[in-house]
């Protein structure tokens, strides 16, 4: 069963009630679950502002704070959301993680800038909003004494690739953005989120998509795969990366023609399997016997 709202659309609505975050929200139920999706317009400066005194950073010039993707398990309560605050809040705040300094040089490099322009680059925080956020987990049985069920690390579940290239009927499908920067003209920094519901089987998208031209290029892709037979989840996360001179050069060698090249590196799409993983972290969570022991 699917329960379709009309969406807030127009930039010129005030900050949105209660009431008009529900309006926006489109949901389906499948299953034992609920998959819903939330599309607003960029937050405004009042929003805006207090996000980022919450996170203690500056927010990216596009914002969709009031966005989301969630999954929830109606007999046990767990779920799983995406949303921007959420996102951001992950990105490195200590100078720990952000680009480093030669990484800096090489871009100050390029624009033939003095190596005054490093410090412009390197700021107290990680200003390519690269994130490692695979989504809000909220366990089952969170708050109620009982051992809570999450997800957990598993080679033993697999997100079934064969399962997912038959050509069922989708049922539901939706994508929103939750973030995106263009790096001060030098790139651009985007995060996504997608889903498919199937009769069957559903699969979620995230991604983080950064690419700081003629630097470096990430791609985190995080899968989250339901079925609804078996109430089994799965999470897929994997982080890719590589220098920007590579990307470029495994197009050309690909075959690609230079404008196709420009082209494909705006393209996340077209760069992702051309990355070299990271890190690769697979998880599960079987909410059956807890599907089970709920009264009906």
């Amino acid at each position: 069963m699917m329960t379709t709202m009309s969406h807030v659309s127009s930039p010129n609505e005030p900050y949105p009630s209660a009431d008009q975050l529900e309006q926006a929200t489109t949901s389906r139920t499948q299953g034992n679950f609920v998959i819903a999706s939330r599309k607003l317009p960029i937050l405004k400066s009042g929003p805006i502002d207090a996000m980022s005194a919450r996170l203690g950073i500056p927010v990216p010039e596009m914002i969709f704070g009031d966005n989301l993707l969630s999954v929830t398990h109606k007999p046990s309560g767990w779920s799983i959301r995406f949303a921007a605050e959420d996102a951001l809040d992950l990105v490195d705040k200590t100078g720990e993680k952000m680009l480093r300094v030669a990484y800096a040089g090489e871009w100050s490099s390029s624009r033939e800038k003095t190596s005054a322009g490093i410090s412009e680059v390197v700021r107290p925080y990680d200003w390519s909003y690269t994130t490692p956020y695979r989504g809000t987990e909220m366990p089952a049985g969170s708050g109620s004494g009982s051992k809570a069920l999450a997800l957990a690390p598993s080679e033993e579940h697999p997100i079934p690739l064969d399962l997912l290239r038959r050509r069922d009927p989708i049922l539901f499908h939706d994508e929103v953005v939750l973030y995106e920067s263009e790096l001060d003209d030098n790139g651009i920094s985007v995060f996504t989120a997608k889903v498919r519901v199937m009769e069957h089987r559903m699969l979620l998208l995230s991604r983080m998509f950064m690419r700081l031209d003629n630097v470096l290029v990430r791609v985190r892709d995080t899968r989250v795969y339901v079925d609804f037979a078996t109430d089994l989840v799965i999470r897929e996360y994997t982080a890719k990366e590589d220098s920007f001179a590579n990307v470029k050069r495994n197009l050309y060698m690909s075959g690609e023609s230079p404008d196709d090249i420009t082209s494909a590196m705006r393209d996340a799409n077209k760069l992702a399997h051309l990355l070299p993983v990271v890190e690769h972290v697979l998880e599960n969570v079987s909410l059956a016997v807890v599907a089970a022991a709920a009264p009906s």
